[in-house]
């Protein structure tokens, strides 16, 4: 099933099982571009250290979250995923998000870097038209309300999310597709056949993404395990300077034990 309908309209059921999408095709915008606001706003992505100037630090295998910001004018449904690019450049598999509270337009998904190095990571938000029409397919069919066009805009949406997903998918969205447009069957039946789960899965996947948009690329730092126990030093507060007019008092090092004549006399004599 497609990603969680935005609150502007009430959601259906979301039962989409946890995948990774095939990789991005968007183009993030250049870090050294003026970051512009699409048609699908992309705002306050985290972590980010002093406004992406320095990198987020994690080690290799750690799961961290990145959240946005992602919103849409009108009762459309919207969704969002986010894209890490390792070290050499090469976008991989992007990771659905989910919006983490109901109405407050903040969505979040947990990402593993696998290596070394330094990577980037973006989120994309996107249009989810089929998530639209199935909002208004559960009221309208039920109803008897248009129920021919609203099961043939159906049966085009599937038939544009079929052009995506490979060869073994396509086969199970082509049968939605003829059931959908089986004049045969009653409405509510044809409906239903194309919101089976393998038909939710399969668009879980490979999602019909509209007016993608995709956020300005946040550094990512990328270390070994044991950088976690030897930067400890980084967080060391300073000893603050001595005050003008005034004596600072030498002591010795705490390695170096201090003088008492009482230790050169012995232990004290026993009764």
């Amino acid at each position: 099933m497609p990603a969680t309908h935005h609150t502007s309209a009430p959601p259906t059921p979301n039962t989409r099982p946890a995948v990774t999408g095939p990789p991005s095709t968007a183009e993030p915008p250049s870090a050294d571009d003026t970051p512009t606001i699409g048609r699908i706003p992309v705002l306050d992505v985290r972590p980010v250290v002093q406004q992406g100037r320095r990198p987020a630090k994690a080690v290799t295998g750690e799961t961290f979250q990145v959240t946005a910001t992602v919103f849409r004018e009108g009762h459309e449904a919207v969704a969002a995923n986010v894209v890490l690019t390792d070290p050499e450049g090469r976008p991989g598999p992007w990771t659905p998000m989910r919006e983490l509270a109901p109405g407050t337009d903040r969505w979040g998904a947990e990402v593993t870097p696998g290596s070394v190095g330094r990577w980037t990571f973006h989120v994309e938000a996107w249009g989810d038209p089929i998530t639209t029409w199935r909002h208004h397919a559960h009221i309208k069919i039920p109803a008897g309300m248009d129920t021919e066009l609203v099961l043939e805009e159906g049966a085009r949406l599937y038939e544009r999310a079929a052009e995506g997903a490979p060869k073994e998918q396509r086969k199970i969205l082509r049968a939605a597709i003829a059931a959908l447009r089986d004049e045969s069957r009653p409405a509510v039946a044809r409906l239903a056949a194309a919101l089976t789960p393998q038909v939710d899965a399969v668009l879980a996947a490979y999602p019909l993404r509209e007016f993608v948009t995709a956020s300005e690329p946040l550094p990512l730092l990328v270390e070994r395990e044991r950088a976690l126990y030897g930067a400890w030093y980084e967080f060391e507060v300073p000893a603050p300077a001595p005050r003008l007019g005034h004596r600072r008092h030498h002591r010795p090092p705490h390695h170096q034990a201090e003088h008492h004549p009482a230790a050169e006399s012995g232990p004290p004599p026993t009764a």
